[in-house]
């Protein structure tokens, strides 16, 4: 049966997605919506959508069941407003990283899918690609023993232009929402919740953050050290280190292709697994898997998952003096 998706927003990211959205037999880009029904028009021209117009129109066609699931790729700030929407319209729904701006913003809508029993999941590619799922299974399988660390980093040079997304505070702009939140992610899929988070970092002159250190502790002793920066590139790396070896996620760890392991006194062991496109389709058959089975979470994303990595998003931003707001959204245009 054919999965009819929606997309709310028509940048890059929404191309990128589109793009994989192909590449599934059984998935559908059915309705477009944007702020500009102009640019959602244009859009669904160039991926082949049947339908466009404003956010507001691609809700309805939520509701009147000619979309099945809405994958919101707006900024942000503006997740929140669209993804309660989507749920009162009865809509499934996938959000783009990070879910929110604010816990608040997450708990909310993660309160509301529950309560209406609509499908909601965020979109941490990462998760569902067959490298991550590779050491995910090595992880459970003992082969590197018990997680006692976890190292990772993602850096990615943006010249500084205050009037671009990625540095604009009202659209969740800077390194920790971006790019951090895959470290983030990571570490908490391993690790869990963590009990403590320490965070330093800098900041440009609009004061939205430019890079991050971020310890996360739990009262046991294992421990993440993780970093994010958008004044360099860094290798991107991953790196779990258990009491019978190490596992790593060869460079760039948040679009893994190779797992290298190293049990104690062995050989290395290296394994190639490449995504499927650009990586987006394994999340994309993960949402589908998912509402052919009636579940209205992701077992291997669930939204407490979501909510703990929020919550350390949140405390990192608040030791770097940055409060984050949810966005209102006009639907119609």
């Amino acid at each position: 049966m054919t999965t009819r998706w929606g997309i709310a927003a028509t940048g890059g990211m929404a191309a990128a997605f589109a793009t994989d959205l192909a590449l599934v037999p059984d998935a559908e880009l059915a309705f477009v919506g944007s702020r500009s029904p102009g640019s959602a028009a244009d859009f669904a021209d160039r991926f082949g959508a049947a339908g466009s117009g404003t956010h507001r129109d691609l809700l309805d066609a939520g509701a009147r069941g000619e979309v099945d699931v809405v994958y919101i790729a707006t900024p942000h700030p503006q997740h929140h407003a669209l993804a309660l929407a989507a749920v009162e319209a009865g809509t499934a729904l996938l959000v783009e990283k990070a879910f929110t701006a604010t816990l608040a913003g997450a708990e909310e809508v993660v309160a509301a899918a529950r309560a209406a029993e609509v499908f909601c999941m965020e979109a941490m590619w990462t998760r569902f690609q067959p490298a991550l799922r590779h050491a995910r299974d090595l992880v459970a399988g003992g082969a590197i023993g018990d997680v006692l660390l976890v190292q990772a980093d993602f850096g990615a040079f943006r010249e500084y232009d205050p009037g671009n997304r990625l540095f604009d505070l009202a659209l969740g702009g800077g390194a920790v929402l971006d790019l951090g939140v895959y470290p983030i992610s990571l570490a908490q899929h391993f690790l869990g919740r963590p009990d403590r988070v320490t965070a330093t970092g800098t900041t440009y002159p609009n004061g939205a953050d430019r890079s991050a250190a971020i310890q996360l502790s739990w009262a046991d002793g294992r421990a993440a050290s993780l970093t994010c920066s958008l004044a360099s590139a860094t290798p991107g790396r991953a790196l779990l280190v258990g009491t019978e070896g190490t596992l790593e996620l060869v460079p760039p760890f948040h679009h893994p292709s190779r797992v290298v392991v190293r049990r104690n006194g062995q050989e290395a062991e290296e394994v190639e697994l490449p995504p499927t496109g650009t990586g987006y389709v394994h999340q994309v058959e993960e949402v589908q898997r998912c509402l052919a089975a009636g579940l209205t979470e992701s077992p291997v994303m669930p939204l407490a998952d979501t909510l703990d990595v929020q919550w350390v998003l949140e405390e990192c931003l608040g030791q770097l003096g940055i409060t984050m707001a949810e966005a209102t959204v006009d639907l119609e245009g």
